[in-house]
């Protein structure tokens, strides 16, 4: 397919907010696509270029394109820096700098989507002596070879900032309505695939029910809704319910096969390298095979009490020095769930069943894996004496859950519930910040979070305490260095960001407020964590937001 069909569809989606013309717009494009080219397309219609899941990252910074830009135009990357100070936006740079060239095909030929995907994807294959400048080329080449509306979607594609405001959820009922599926089984299909663009080939085909589990290939997690206290959580799940202790740390999903191991985060992202001691207690499993839920939290080699999801958050993203950070923030497991075991899907069987199966295989042992504790029982006074335990002993909180419940990949259900003793920290992604003065100086010190609302994110409040000037902790220099990259535009000492960054918030209270967009501020909210493992479609939403401040009047 030529680029140019997309990009016409691209434009199409851009200049309507209407999440139904979208759908019409993109179900219409995906029916007449090729079985071949579909499953790319997809990709590129959701700004990406591998399936979520996949390990290998782009990579391609701002400072590149810049590079990349003056290659593929005979500017001077002086002249592309101020166009980019000017416009905020590096696809808009593209549009206006190759808009004004005459055009030279040196490949012969019109470009194509699929030129398009394969430069992009070597770039993720490049590493050692030379990789820059082999970067550069690999997207100057598709440069030189665009015309201007072309080179901006290239530009937006490779630095991961399409913005055309094509959501998952748009994604899925696209491909339900292209190809006369029921949007339940779309999702269904997603969930359990990751994989959009192979959800859509097996939606042309009629096969939607041919996804399944397998060993190694990460499913999206089943989610928990907040309840207010005990006595709604049996009104909402029945009684009897399981109660269980929830853990301060990160989510993994744990497969194995055979004897190898694999670690995967809630964004679907493969971490077994930065875990070795995980893979080592997992060794141990009494299966075959099998997929495990599971939260990983860090403890204190000396006094062996729990840490915060800060204190190994670290840990998610290291590459070198592995073992160190290992014995450095020792780590436990906790298993709470399986979805699969020796060959079976265990998704459709009931909660009773599987922790019966999961407490089978799990071979406990203290301050490497254990299984969740749990209480079932239908009397509010013992939830409520096992809920002071929980926390008594370092827990944040109580997982409520029905017994009946089936395991539902990627979705707020109803059939788990999560209670706390205080107010919900909220996980929030930054979509702005402003540099710091005096010492300071060169810093991104403030940072405007948001939360989710539909396709869109909405302004909460503003944070910038929490953080640290320097030391081990979370540092403004940190900070800085993760979010530099995705500024996308400029204004003063503020800048806008790709929404990108999740970041746990405290806070006193929620306060209605006209200064944000969400129309809700946060009273005197604080950094708690770096929420690395967690993608930015993830954060709390306005409805969330909208309960807590419900509930802290009651």
């Amino acid at each position: 397919m030529e680029y140019s069909e997309l990009v016409k569809i691209y434009e199409d989606l851009e200049s309507t907010s209407k999440r139904l013309e979208k759908i019409e717009i993109l179900s219409n494009f995906l029916r007449k696509v090729a079985k071949k080219e579909l499953k790319e397309i997809v990709y590129l219609a959701e700004g990406r270029i591998f399936a979520e899941w996949d390990k290998r990252k782009i990579g391609f910074s701002n400072r590149l394109m810049i590079k990349a830009l003056s290659s593929g135009s005979g500017e001077s990357s002086s002249k592309i820096e101020t166009l980019f100070r000017k416009k905020g936006d590096l696809g808009l740079v593209a549009e206006e700098v190759f808009q004004s060239k005459k055009q030279m095909t040196l490949m012969g030929r019109k470009l194509d989507t699929g030129k398009v995907m394969e430069n992009i994807r070597k770039l993720s294959e490049l590493e050692g002596k030379g990789t820059v400048s082999k970067k550069i080329s690999f997207i100057s080449e598709l440069l030189v070879n665009a015309k201007g509306k072309e080179a901006k979607y290239i530009v937006k594609t490779v630095l991961e900032n399409l913005r055309i405001g094509v959501s998952s959820g748009i994604i899925r009922d696209s491909i339900a309505k292209a190809f006369k599926a029921e949007i339940k089984d779309v999702e269904e299909a997603g969930d359990l695939s990751g994989d959009y663009g192979e959800v859509a080939v097996l939606a042309k085909d009629k096969n939607l029910k041919s996804i399944g589990l397998g060993v190694g290939k990460p499913v999206r997690s089943m989610l928990a809704l907040l309840v207010e206290d005990i006595e709604d959580g049996f009104k909402a799940l029945g009684e009897p319910c399981q109660f269980e202790n929830k853990i301060d740390g990160f989510r993994l999903q744990c497969h194995g096969s055979k004897g190898k191991v694999n670690l995967f985060t809630r964004r679907m992202e493969d971490v077994t390298s930065q875990f070795p001691d995980i893979v080592k207690f997992l060794k141990n499993v009494r299966a075959e095979s099998y997929i495990l839920d599971c939260e990983a939290v860090g403890y204190d080699s000396k006094t062996g009490k729990y840490l915060p999801f800060q204190s190994i958050s670290q840990r998610i993203k290291r590459k070198y020095d592995i073992e160190d950070m290992a014995k450095k923030f020792p780590m436990e497991l906790f298993v709470f769930d399986v979805l699969y075991c020796n060959g079976k899907n265990l998704m459709s069987s009931n909660l009773k069943e599987r922790r019966e199966i999961l407490e089978r295989i799990i071979k406990e042992k203290k301050k490497e894996i254990s299984v969740s504790e749990k209480l079932v029982t239908k009397d509010k006074k013992k939830a409520g004496e096992f809920f002071k335990k929980i926390l008594k002993e370092g827990f944040e909180g109580l997982m409520v859950k029905n017994l009946e419940s089936k395991y539902r990949p990627g979705r707020y259900v109803g059939g788990w519930m999560k209670l706390k003793n205080i107010l919900e920290p909220l996980d929030l992604v930054i979509l702005g910040a402003e540099y710091g003065e005096g010492k300071r100086a060169g810093w991104l010190t403030s940072f405007i979070v948001g939360c989710k609302d539909g396709n869109k994110f909405l302004e909460v409040g503003r944070v910038s305490t929490g953080i640290k000037e320097k030391g081990e902790d979370l540092t403004y220099k940190d900070m800085t260095k993760l979010l530099k990259p995705l500024i996308v535009s400029t204004k003063g000492k503020g800048v806008g960001v790709k929404p990108k960054i999740v970041i746990e918030v405290a806070y006193e209270e929620i306060q209605k407020s006209s200064k944000y967009s969400s129309g809700f501020g946060l009273r005197f909210p604080r950094v708690v964590s770096l929420r690395v493992d967690k993608p930015s479609n993830e954060v709390n939403n306005l409805k969330l937001v909208k309960k807590i401040f419900k509930m802290q009047r009651k």
